[in-house]
């Protein structure tokens, strides 16, 4: 029902109009009509509808689809052979050896001291030096010695004229006696003079060899010092290299209960290489066998050697025993220095330009083929870590993918690697770990086919 007002005073003209279009027409026609308000009861407003965008989605939905799918497919099929570590089989050095610390010494050094108290006059050489034996390195002031062997002179002087005295005292009471045996034979005098001049000439003798004596004495104490005077030069004990010198020019020495050492030759030309090795490992050196050692600056250089001694006599560090190796490396450059710390090999066995897989490719022979967990690990076959021969199983990779067993003959073997005598081929691609066994210091380019985490 539509209802259509007019404003009073329209006139006869103008009527109600029943529609609300008829209103709406006459209002725009004539500007001034009243506008028709028109009232449509029960009618809702009219929106307009928004045009939908959910086709943006499907081409995001589909993309995260097919990269899940593909990630499926490419990384999950196959865990048995995705979660692998292998490694080609290649050609190379091996050796099994003892390993310890060790610290260069030279092979011969000397202390050169002071053997005599007073102050140090001067140093004629350096810490490097390169000296001669009996060659001058340090003066020692004399001035000291020297008054006591111008005493000591002098004292000499004064008993030697002792002596003299003495003597001329012996040839007088020599007469005298010889005179008075005359006499008692004549019956001129008593008999008692005569054994007066006896006792007075032993007495004269005796003189004589006690002033002999402490002329003996002094000589001795002037011979002494003067050897002190020669103590006062210091002269290298031997040919080397001055290695230390812990005096220091005017420093005064004090020789009365310890030697000063005021400098130490050593003799650099040829190294000794002293090496802890423990209780467990002592047992596997042999005097005579090949030795090297690696520096710490210069790791991929061998200092070679054999071994020349061990000592019976450990040292014990926090309960821990320790014996000490020894072997000589030549040192004509010089490079080596003394308190160096080594890396010591002493070697067992070595071989070169074998076939080589690494240790925890090879399992005890009659595990499960495929390498899916396939038996124990091969820490015994061939022996222990170190020894030579014996049997083992590895999985190799197929040209075609496939996984087989085949049994090895083990050569020598260490802690990383071991030597194939037979049972492979240079070029073979052998597994070294799988699932849960996947060594965490696995090379990277051994890694194949390793599972990716999940993408989505």
């Amino acid at each position: 029902m539509t209802l259509a007002l007019a404003k009073p005073g329209m006139g006869p003209g103008m009527s109600m109009n029943k529609t609300g279009k008829t209103a709406r027409t006459e209002t725009t026609a004539r500007e001034d009509v009243t506008p028709v308000v028109t009232f449509i009861p029960g009618a809702a407003p009219v929106r307009r509808k928004r045009r939908t965008r959910s086709w943006l989605w499907i081409p995001v939905v589909l993309a995260v689809v097919g990269a899940g799918y593909y990630g499926w497919t490419r990384y999950a099929t196959n865990p048995t052979t995705a979660a692998m570590v292998t490694q080609v089989v290649a050609r190379g050095d091996i050796e099994n050896s003892v390993t310890a610390i060790g610290t260069l010494d030279a092979i011969k050094s000397v202390d050169a001291g002071a053997q005599v108290s007073g102050q140090l006059k001067a140093l004629h050489v350096d810490i490097g030096d390169k000296v001669e034996q009996n060659q001058l390195v340090a003066e020692i002031d004399p001035a000291t010695i020297e008054n006591r062997i111008e005493i000591d002179q002098a004292e000499l002087a004064n008993l030697q004229a002792q002596l003299v005295s003495k003597k001329a005292q012996l040839v007088l009471k020599q007469a005298n006696i010889d005179r008075q045996r005359n006499l008692v034979a004549a019956n001129s005098i008593a008999q008692s003079t005569l054994d007066q001049a006896v006792a007075d000439l032993a007495a004269a003798e005796a003189d004589v060899n006690a002033i002999e004596a402490q002329i003996r004495k002094q000589q001795a104490t002037l011979a002494g010092d003067k050897v002190d005077l020669g103590y006062t030069k210091i002269f290298a004990p031997m040919a080397g290299t001055i290695v230390a010198n812990p005096a220091k020019e005017g420093q005064t020495l004090n020789a009365n209960q310890t030697t000063p050492t005021i400098v130490t030759v050593a003799d650099l030309s040829t190294m000794t290489v002293k090496a802890q090795v423990s209780e467990a490992d002592v047992g596997k050196l042999k005097v005579g066998m090949d030795a090297y050692f690696t520096l710490l600056g210069q790791p991929g250089k061998r200092f070679a050697g054999k071994l020349r001694q061990i000592q019976p006599m450990p040292d014990t560090e926090n309960n821990v025993v320790l014996y000490y190796a020894l072997f000589d490396v030549p040192n004509p450059d010089g490079e080596l220095m003394m308190s160096m710390s080594a890396q010591v090999f002493f070697l067992q066995s070595s071989a070169k330009d074998v076939l080589i897989v690494p240790s925890a490719a090879l399992h005890v022979t009659g595990g499960k083929a495929g390498g899916q967990g396939a038996g124990k690990r091969a820490d015994n076959a061939g022996g222990r870590p170190g020894a030579a021969g014996g049997s083992a199983e590895v999985t190799v990779v197929t040209s075609s993918g496939a996984l087989e067993t085949r049994t090895v003959e083990v050569g020598i073997r260490n802690r990383v690697n071991a030597e194939i005598r037979s049972g492979l081929n240079e070029g073979d691609t052998v597994v070294v770990a799988t699932g849960s066994d996947t060594p965490a210091s696995a090379p990277r380019g051994s890694q194949r086919g390793m599972r990716m985490p999940p993408m989505f």
